[in-house]
């Protein structure tokens, strides 16, 4: 196909093109176009107030004082009451008094001091358990400051007592005295303890070893008169002193329907020590 030739359009399209140009024709004749007015500028729209601070303030005027407000603002504040002088309770003056706090420093005390508390606590307990008084109805009060060097001496002096009174083997007769009691002790303790009883451990051991100062006084009796009849009757005479002191303890801590079974190995233990005051010559 050459440059020249041409290919005729159809009907329709040769008029849409002629009304094209004209139109072209028409928009340069008339010159350049008129502007539309702008749209109108909307009205002008009130603005919310911001305010530094962070609360809007009010127009209401202020509520009046409220008279329980006023009456707590009038009523005074009672001033608080002073405290007692203090008192060192470390000092021997302040536990006296008072009573309370912790006890004494005893670390630095003298020797002196420390074995005089030890004594006076042993004659005392030694009193509450072996003699008749009226806290013995109160096993809990009677023993309540329970010690061991009471019944550490007690159970060394019978030993004693009983390696002297005999002619030979006196080493043996006090390692045998010193482990029956020892052990005996022990094992009443543990006795009463599956028992059910109410009884500290350490407690027991101190009663049952302040009740053998009636066998120890029997002892020395039977150490310093060699006759067997007068032997017997003051080891029956100690020996029944010594189950009456531990009777009302030992019952208490246990079981009524079990006290038997909680007496009678003491009162074994204690028939023992007798026979070996009276057997040792």
């Amino acid at each position: 196909m050459s440059h020249n030739d041409t290919i005729p359009l159809y009907q329709s399209s040769q008029s849409d093109i002629d009304e094209i140009e004209n139109m072209m024709n028409a928009g340069f004749q008339s010159g350049p176009g008129t502007v539309l007015p702008a749209r109108p500028p909307s009205p002008i729209r009130p603005s919310i107030p911001v305010s530094s601070s962070p609360f809007v303030q009010s127009n209401l005027p202020p509520l009046p004082p409220s008279s329980s407000s006023a009456a707590q603002k009038a009523t005074p504040v009672p001033a608080p009451p002073s405290l007692p002088p203090a008192v060192n309770f470390g000092s021997s003056e302040g536990s006296k008094t008072t009573g309370f706090g912790s006890p004494p420093n005893t670390l630095t005390e003298p020797v002196w001091d420390t074995v005089k508390r030890d004594l006076s606590r042993i004659v005392s307990n030694l009193k509450l358990v072996v003699f008749p008084n009226p806290n013995r109805e109160d096993p809990g009060k009677a023993l309540r400051d329970w010690d061991l060097w009471g019944p550490f001496f007690f159970i060394v002096f019978l030993g004693l007592t009983l390696s002297w009174s005999a002619s030979v083997k006196k080493s043996e007769v006090f390692a045998v005295a010193f482990a029956l009691l020892a052990a005996g002790a022990v094992i009443l303790t543990l006795n009463v303890l599956l028992l059910g009883g109410h009884i500290i451990f350490f407690q027991s051991l101190s009663l049952l070893g302040y009740c053998l100062f009636p066998l120890d006084v029997g002892a020395v009796i039977c150490m310093l008169k060699d006759n067997v009849i007068l032997k017997m009757i003051v080891v029956a005479v100690t020996l029944a002193w010594s189950s009456w002191a531990a009777y009302p303890f030992m019952s208490a801590a246990v079981n009524p329907r079990r006290k038997a079974l909680a007496l009678y190995p003491v009162f074994l233990m204690y028939v023992s020590v007798g026979f070996l005051i009276i057997a040792i010559d």
